[in-house]
């Protein structure tokens, strides 16, 4: 599956992913030609149904691994089975977003934001855990639109009658 530019016509490539955070997963596409972009936001259920249907997300990390589609189809296999297999350690790492470390190879570091007084900070946690990412970077994309340095309750006031809310 592909993303493409309507205008251009062209296949979008990965620009940023920001996750996992609580399950959910945020991938931001760039076109580049025009430089259009589109976000992909999974929450955590969405996130587990596309794992138990046993997709996987983004460019192959490498070379196919010996009898990998064997051991995605068994159903319970022995924990031995395939000692010292890549992505062991992966598993071992306990629950988590299933497509972070495919998606994030291919990323570039994102940018450090602006800071956020304590006050600001405490307010967006009140947003639900899941878009609270997309949110954050909405305010500090309309902080620095508008020449704010900090990021505090009136900046945070601002953008939300800015964003209609």
């Amino acid at each position: 599956m592909k993303f493409l530019c309507l205008d251009c016509d062209a296949p979008m490539k990965l620009h940023e992913t920001t996750g996992p955070d609580e399950g959910s997963l945020s991938v931001t596409f760039r076109c580049p030609e025009c430089g259009f972009r589109v976000a992909m936001l999974t929450n955590p259920f969405e996130t587990q149904m596309v794992k138990s249907l046993g997709v996987k997300v983004g460019a192959p990390a490498g070379p196919a691994q010996p009898f990998e589609q064997l051991r995605s189809a068994l159903a319970r296999p022995r924990p031995d089975a395939f000692a010292g297999a890549a992505g062991e350690a992966a598993a071992a790492a306990g629950p988590g977003c299933p497509f972070a470390a495919t998606v994030n190879e291919g990323a570039a570091a994102p940018p450090a934001g602006p800071p956020w007084t304590p006050e600001a900070e405490a307010r967006i946690e009140r947003i639900p855990a899941f878009i609270r990412p997309m949110a954050r970077r909405a305010i500090e994309r309309w902080a620095a639109e508008h020449g704010r340095a900090t990021i505090d309750e009136a900046v945070l006031d601002e953008a939300r009658g800015a964003f209609g809310m």
